[in-house]
């Protein structure tokens, strides 16, 4: 079909709009405990903001330098995505809304007390006017906005008092922006479950700055700004430092176009007027909350009951969970197991910690050579950098390709590349158009004049924080074959040469998608000849207009196709003639689905290949990724009951109908819920059942009953 065949795709902001109600609704499932609601309303909030600061600030600069330009699943201009955007955004504040005052007023009953001014006692009135005036007044900076005070620049998402006023009969506006430096919650000195927010007392006291003026309304605000920065078009001098030259431009995010207004329970025409005048927004880009502005406080809040009632806290949030460390792996070192066979880790139902003693081993082992990595977001504290410090140390040659923009993580890897730099690391900083988003980790060792290689590649960053909150594979093979595609991986990167040819690995922005293209073509050519063709893809995200009309195609030929997606999805399945043979998930739970898995085939002969890219054209075609294939048959069918399992969930798991909605799913059977049984599985015993040939699916099929 041509690209401009509409009919069975839908617009890619709008689908993550609907992915993002969907994170919401887990805020309204009364099977989630309390606290963790509210935790799923601040990541609503959380991504609600990276999408407006990213995605509508692209949408936004497209508007003004690219007239012409359309999306191609649904032929809107730039400017028309954003009032479709804009619009929908009102329904999604009404209904975080409801949650938020549904849940404050189950928390109350627990003892959890979200005050407003009116709900203070007499002793915590006292205590809040002596702490505005000790602690908060002599912080806050005031200004009045007339022809002697411009209106001043407001920080990209922070929290700011606004006023009208008037005095001798001329009206006028007020602005105190809240301090970032003073804390966000504070709790009642009687009652620590009982707090109010530091915007709501300097709110509250805020016309005692402005004595001299009569305040007629006066609210919080909050301007989100675009992040979007593309790196491609500024101009880096030849003698600048690349980390330097970073730093710089990460200072202009905050300073970059507004792209949304928010005001807090309470608004005047008057203020809206003139806000959208000094900021240059319409009045679509104005949102009227009674959600707190800025969510975040909620995991302070989280920790903070944990330590006050440590029970009440056990009652309202899941039960503790730690990734288990296999029982294949538990004891002995982890080199000389590889040397029997290959290791897949199932994150976060297993831990890093083996791959993290992989490193150290490598580190300390007096045969390793080299150790060479990709880097693209690591943890604040991380044991990834130390052991590659470590290596260094003890002089074995350490080569990290880090990419400086990972967004929001930056900072953090500007941090650890001037660490290992200092430490003589080589290290690369990748290519001007291109994102380095590829997880490949290579040890080389040399004992006896033979050389040894070891290859981890994963799903996911190499962050011991996320691990523990995201699902992801990590595959740990000495398969030769593969070790020298990732040296030749490695050279390329070295050399800026991103289109080579690779014995085993599929490479992005050359080699990744023309070979799922292939891989397609080739189920639709069983499917012509009346052969069983499947395909099953696991991923984030899927808005690749070629990749979708492929699947189309192959739909249309018979293959069956079946995807689990866990947010943008714009291709629409179950229609006629169309897309009647794909049927789509997605699952949203208490861990982030983030795998990346593409399985074509049946049987013994399916081909199963892991990755870092999903399949939009920023992962296809804009970005280094790796594809890698597992072709253990007891790790492949591992793997393929994985997904066979996560496409019987009927408790987390919503299908994508016909109109490109989520709905639920009702079986009539027993409840699946996949990633509360993956909690409790041993993942060893699949390997020791598949070594016995045993029939694993036999075992599930109970679960479905």
């Amino acid at each position: 079909m041509s690209k401009g065949d509409y009919s069975y795709t839908q617009n890619r902001e709008l689908s993550w709009l609907k992915f993002n109600l969907r994170v919401l609704e887990e805020a309204e499932d009364d099977s989630v405990p309390l606290l963790e609601r509210l935790k799923f309303i601040s990541i609503f909030t959380s991504n609600l903001d990276e999408f407006y600061m990213v995605r509508c600030g692209s949408l936004y600069d497209l508007s003004l330098i690219k007239e012409d330009y359309v999306d191609n699943k649904t032929g809107w201009s730039a400017q028309e995505q954003l009032d479709a955007i804009f619009d929908r955004t009102i329904f999604l504040y009404e209904r975080r809304d409801e949650v938020f005052s549904t849940l404050n007023n189950l928390l109350k009953v627990e003892g959890i007390h979200d005050l407003g001014f009116n709900d203070l006692t007499k002793k915590e009135i006292s205590f809040t006017k002596k702490y505005f005036f000790n602690c908060i007044l002599p912080l806050l900076s005031p200004q009045i906005i007339d022809i002697h005070h411009p209106f001043p620049h407001l920080l990209n998402k922070s929290l700011n008092i606004m006023l009208i006023m008037r005095k001798k009969g001329k009206l006028l506006y007020g602005l105190v922006p809240v301090p970032s430096t003073l804390p966000r919650i504070i709790f009642s000195p009687r009652d620590k479950l009982r707090f109010i927010l530091m915007e709501k007392i300097i709110l509250q006291y805020v016309d005692e700055i402005f004595s001299n003026y009569k305040v007629e309304f006066k609210t919080i605000v909050s301007v989100t700004r675009n992040a979007d920065i593309s790196l491609s078009d500024l101009q880096i001098d030849e003698d600048e430092d690349y980390r330097g030259y970073m730093k710089k431009i990460l200072k202009k995010r905050t300073r970059l176009a507004p792209i949304r207004l928010e005001l807090y329970q309470h608004s005047d025409p008057r203020l809206i007027d003139f806000l959208c005048d000094q900021l240059n927004l319409a009045p679509n880009q104005v949102q009227i909350s009674h959600t707190p502005l800025d969510m975040a406080y909620v995991f302070e809040l989280y920790d903070h009951i944990e330590s006050a009632n440590e029970l009440l806290f056990h009652q309202l949030s899941f039960n503790p969970f730690y990734p288990k460390i296999p029982e294949r792996l538990k004891e002995g070192k982890i080199l000389p197991q590889l040397k029997k066979r290959d290791i897949l880790l199932f994150y976060p139902f297993e831990s890093i910690e083996p791959f993290l003693r992989l490193l150290k081993e490598a580190a300390n082992d007096e045969n390793v050579i080299s150790i060479k990595i990709t880097i693209y977001r690591v943890a604040r504290s991380s044991s990834i950098i130390k052991y590659l410090l470590e290596a260094r140390e003890n002089d074995k040659e350490v080569t990290v390709l880090i990419e400086l923009r990972a967004r929001f993580d930056e900072a953090n890897n500007i941090h650890y590349a001037g660490l290992l730099e200092e430490a003589g690391c080589t290290v690369l900083y990748g290519f001007e158009e291109y994102k380095v988003h590829s997880k490949v980790c290579l040890i080389t060792r040399k004992e006896r004049n033979n050389i040894q290689y070891i290859t981890q590649m994963g799903t996911g960053n190499y962050n011991e924080r996320t691990c523990k909150l995201y699902t992801d594979l990590s595959f740990i093979t000495t398969s030769k074959v593969i070790g020298e595609d990732a040296m030749l991986f490695f050279k390329n990167m070295a050399i800026s040469n991103l289109n080579d040819d690779y014995e085993k690995l599929l490479v992005a922005p050359f080699g990744f998608k023309s070979q799922l293209i292939e891989k397609i073509n080739q189920e639709i050519e069983k499917a012509h000849k009346n052969l069983p063709a499947n395909i099953i893809m696991k991923m984030n995200s899927f808005s690749d207009r070629e990749l979708i009309d492929m699947l189309n195609k192959a739909s249309t030929a018979g293959v069956k196709i079946k995807l689990i997606i866990r947010g943008i999805c714009c291709i629409i399945p179950g229609l006629k003639g169309k897309t009647e043979n794909i049927e789509i998930i997605s699952i949203v739970g208490r861990f982030l689905e983030h795998s990346r898995i593409y399985c074509f085939g049946t049987g013994e002969d399916t081909s199963i290949y892991l990755s870092s890219a999903d399949l939009m054209v920023r992962n296809t075609e804009k970005r280094v990724e790796v594809a890698f294939p597992i072709e253990n048959p007891i790790l492949k069918k591992m793997i393929i009951h994985l997904l066979e399992l996560q496409l019987h969930d009927n408790v987390k798991a919503r299908k994508i109908n016909a109109k490109g909605d989520y709905e639920k799913i009702y079986t009539g059977g027993e409840p699946v819920d996949s990633q509360k049984y993956f909690m409790n599985y041993d993942f060893s015993k699949i390997e020791e059942e598949y070594a016995l040939k045993a029939s694993f699916y036999s075992r599930l099929k109970h679960l479905f009953k």
